[in-house]
């Protein structure tokens, strides 16, 4: 590792702080040697999943994404050393010779964020997922004990899964204020629901049926996940899947909750949970 790659890596834990505390502090967690890389990872991660709040347009989103895209396929144009974070990650994927089509698939789905488009069904959902949080997560361990993960590749996307539905379920108020549906059709349809009406359902009453449909749907991938026997080398990839059994647990017997935004809890909290697991040696 270069000095200079170094100084970016650290650069992308500073701005991960500020950006995802949760994944800060799973990077904390790891292996020292490895916190930079994951760190890179885990911002490049923010910095995507955060486009649809710093533009007016669904275009000048695309444009953001296309030049990570780029990036990642060799063609951007300009000189990438100017940001930190691109260089931190192009580093940290040659280090460590990750697949890039993973990281552009990632950058792919997430162009479903732009707009307002409902999410179709269940197997939209979980390919939504297993592509952002799904991918993350095998990225991670290839960064920490690539053998092991790729024979936890599973695990990852269950789990994957499961951490993505928790984190639209902290998002839900704010998702439908600005007209936002990631509930699967075939559960609003379940639940005597379409787009606009669980949209409109202004006192929840009739979305929290779906709401807590969707919770029990993570709980289901959590469940799947923690059947695998994860090596303590790869645990840390894992940490934030710590948080995501709280969110859904009481998402499905409160979902009232996740249409008020009561569900996060505490720092000193989540923190613990991810510490809980370290000690335990399991998801």
């Amino acid at each position: 590792m270069t000095a200079a790659a170094g100084d970016h890596w650290d650069i992308c834990l500073s701005t991960l702080r500020e950006t995802d505390r949760d994944r800060y502090l799973a990077c904390l967690l790891s292996p020292q040697e490895k916190r930079g890389a994951l760190g890179a990872l885990y911002a490049f991660n923010a910095e995507i999943a955060r486009v649809r709040e710093v533009v007016q347009q669904p275009l000048a989103g695309e444009i953001r994404l296309q030049w990570w895209r780029d990036l990642l396929t060799g063609t951007a144009s300009g000189d990438a050393g100017g940001n930190p974070l691109a260089v931190a990650l192009i580093e940290t994927v040659e280090r460590y010779s990750l697949p890039r089509q993973s990281l552009i698939d990632l950058i792919d789905a997430r162009i479903f964020d732009l707009y307002d488009d409902p999410m179709p069904d269940r197997n939209a959902l979980e390919g939504y997922a297993g592509e952002t949080a799904s991918a993350l997560i095998q990225l991670a361990g290839l960064v920490l004990d690539a053998p092991a993960a790729m024979r936890q590749a599973e695990a990852a996307g269950h789990a994957g899964v499961a951490q993505a539905i928790s984190g639209l379920l902290l998002l839900l108020p704010q998702h439908r204020r600005r007209g936002q549906v990631y509930v699967p059709q075939d559960i609003l349809s379940a639940t005597g629901l379409d787009r606009d009406a669980f949209l409109g359902d202004e006192k929840g009453e009739n979305a929290a049926h779906a709401v807590g449909a969707l919770a029990a749907l993570g709980l289901e991938h959590l469940g799947k996940a923690r059947r695998a026997e994860l090596p303590p080398g790869l645990l840390p990839a894992f940490l934030p899947v710590a948080l995501a059994a709280p969110v859904l647990k009481r998402t499905e017997t409160r979902p009232q909750d996740a249409l008020a935004g009561r569900l996060q809890r505490p720092q000193w909290r989540r923190q613990l949970s991810m510490l809980k697991m370290l000690a335990l040696k399991r998801l």
